[in-house]
């Protein structure tokens, strides 16, 4: 079992990290309360439904959620357990985010949020602490965690694209790992276009097998189909140069941070020459890196609307 305790100041991005190690195949639980936090290990160490990779987020709310007073005191009864786990084994890293004051403050500002121990805080007055000064009492607080972090990342120059692909770097865990999703999506342009759809490529240029009576009945999953259209020079060219398109924009989109792509192709059933090259992507696609699946959302349309006008 592989855990990674997230932590760090507040607004620093805990959880835009936390969303990442989801992405990347982990068990995530966040603001689980720093007593809790051995008694999860120990959970999940034992269970076989959470073997392999989590993920816990750890934040002031956590270390204080009984009271500011008790706060230092319960970081470091929680930073003894997580050393003796790793005497026992335990492979437990720990992220520790943070940022310049000036950063975390304007942050705020954008999010309108307030800052956790602006609540805990008064001043003389009755009044919530500062945010300024909440952060620098968080920073104080959490230094002991912050010297037993394995990672420490400044987030206050990195975009989320540039956090993402240092995270990955470094707890994707598998360097054969890739967390980037293919899905090619068959349909008939007479039923619409899929919503989600990233790409859209139109095949109707195609020979068509709906005019080929003994090839009409059938789909773009029957062999006889699937050679009458990729028997043409032109779909052979055209899935070379597709192929060759969705190579170069794969790396370009994982740049941006995306983390998927939905590539629909069209006919006007959907169920003959969509069908035909959506599979042809799946099998060119389905050996490499890239988490991979297809599906044929209308071949079946035709025959469910004729079975229902039968009914009627």
């Amino acid at each position: 079992m592989r855990c990674v305790i997230v932590s760090g100041l507040s607004g620093a991005g805990k959880s835009s990290v936390m969303k990442i190690l989801e992405d990347d195949g982990y068990y995530c639980v966040d603001n689980l309360p720093a007593e809790l936090i051995s008694t999860f290990l120990q959970l999940a160490n034992d269970s076989n439904e959470l073997e392999g990779k989590i993920a816990v987020g750890l934040d002031i709310r956590g270390i204080e959620f009984r009271g500011k007073s008790r706060g230092k005191e319960k970081l470091k009864e929680t930073l003894e357990k997580v050393d003796e786990f790793r005497q026992l084994g335990y492979a437990i890293e720990i992220i520790f985010l943070e940022a310049s004051t000036a950063v975390l403050i304007k942050r705020y500002k954008e999010t309108r949020r307030i800052h956790p121990l602006s609540r805990l805080s008064l001043d003389a007055e009755g009044q919530s602490e500062r945010v300024g000064d909440a952060i620098e009492d968080e920073r104080t607080m959490l230094m002991p965690l912050r010297k037993k972090a394995d990672v420490v990342l400044d987030t206050s120059s990195l975009l989320v694209r540039d956090l993402k692909q240092e995270i990955d770097r470094k707890f994707a865990g598998d360097e054969r790992y890739c967390n980037f999703y293919l899905t090619f999506v068959s349909f008939g342009y007479k039923y619409g276009i899929p919503t989600d759809a990233d790409l859209v490529f139109d095949v109707r240029f195609l020979p068509n097998p709906y005019y080929v009576d003994e090839l009409k009945p059938l789909t773009g999953n029957d062999a006889e189909v699937s050679n009458f259209v990729m028997d043409s020079e032109v779909a052979k060219e055209f899935l070379e140069k597709l192929t060759g398109l969705i190579d170069f924009l794969i790396p370009n989109y994982r740049i941006e941070g995306k983390t998927g792509l939905v590539v629909a192709v069209g006919c006007t059933g959907g169920k003959h020459r969509s069908v035909t090259f959506a599979n042809e992507l799946y099998k060119y696609y389905k050996s490499s890196e890239f988490g991979c699946k297809k599906d044929h959302r209308d071949i079946d349309r035709d025959r469910i609307r004729k079975q229902g006008d039968l009914m009627r």
